[in-house]
């Protein structure tokens, strides 16, 4: 457990692969929690030979609290996990930081910040170019008007929840971003559109980036569907930047 900056405290779960392997620091979704939506994460991450910590956000799983801000206030306590890796398994620890869908949002935008060397690289999976855009977007589902709503949520983000929606965003967060990043999303996405993600690889700063789409995959299940497919590109990646594990 570690606690946030407004005094919550957050659980997580770790899976050792083997001593002294590569951590992946995972960040689930919207509404989930750590072990439903990242028990196939780490069946990835041990193909790859990686160990795997997962952690529950704010208001999900064993952690305390009641709210979801989108991944405004989750990057907030992600950089504390990060913080807690480090001086738990030490300064030599190779880190990845992988998240799925607000997960996926969650680790982008904290790929926007100064980041200690310890981060190799970035993992986001079906994630959103922003928070508003995709509430924008399931407003459109529901045969809402974004353009006379949006505004309501913002508004009740500020007086109920005490953040700003539009503080920050993964767009804004990839323009800027210099680690490796991959992006995988399955183009059977009808909950976050595919094209975000592809929008998101093209925005990314990074001289070192990838964007797999595994055909035929809805909403987190790009690596259900492509196991094979998944893992031999984040293996290729791998060595594409040059990385010996």
């Amino acid at each position: 457990t570690i606690q946030s900056f407004d005094g919550l405290t957050l659980c997580g779960k770790y899976y050792e692969y083997a001593p002294g392997a590569p951590i992946e620091l995972m960040f689930h979704g919207y509404r989930g929690n750590a072990e439903r939506d990242l028990s196939g994460g780490v069946e990835r991450a041990f193909k790859l030979g990686h160990s795997a910590l997962l952690v529950d956000h704010r208001g999900a799983g064993f952690s305390e609290g009641n709210l979801i801000t989108f991944g405004i206030l989750e990057r907030r306590d992600s950089l504390l996990w990060v913080d807690f890796a480090i001086q738990e398994f030490g300064e030599d620890a190779r880190l990845i930081l992988t998240g799925i869908s607000m997960g996926a949002a969650t680790v982008m935008m904290m790929a926007g910040e100064d980041l200690p060397p310890q981060i190799q690289y970035v993992l986001a999976d079906c994630g959103y170019t922003s928070s508003k855009e995709i509430i924008s977007k399931v407003m459109r589902d529901l045969k809402l008007p974004p353009a006379l709503l949006y505004p309501c949520a913002t508004l009740g983000a500020r007086l109920f929840g005490g953040f700003n929606l539009n503080e920050a965003s993964p767009m804004e967060a990839m323009a800027r971003c210099k680690l490796p990043v991959v992006f995988a999303h399955g183009d059977a996405d009808d909950f976050v559109p595919c094209d975000m993600s592809v929008q998101l690889h093209e925005a990314c700063a990074s001289p070192k980036k990838k964007l797999v789409i595994i055909h035929g995959a809805g909403h987190g299940l790009a690596f259900p569907v492509g196991r094979d497919e998944y893992v031999n590109a984040l293996a290729e990646f791998k060595r594409e930047c040059g990385f010996d594990f």
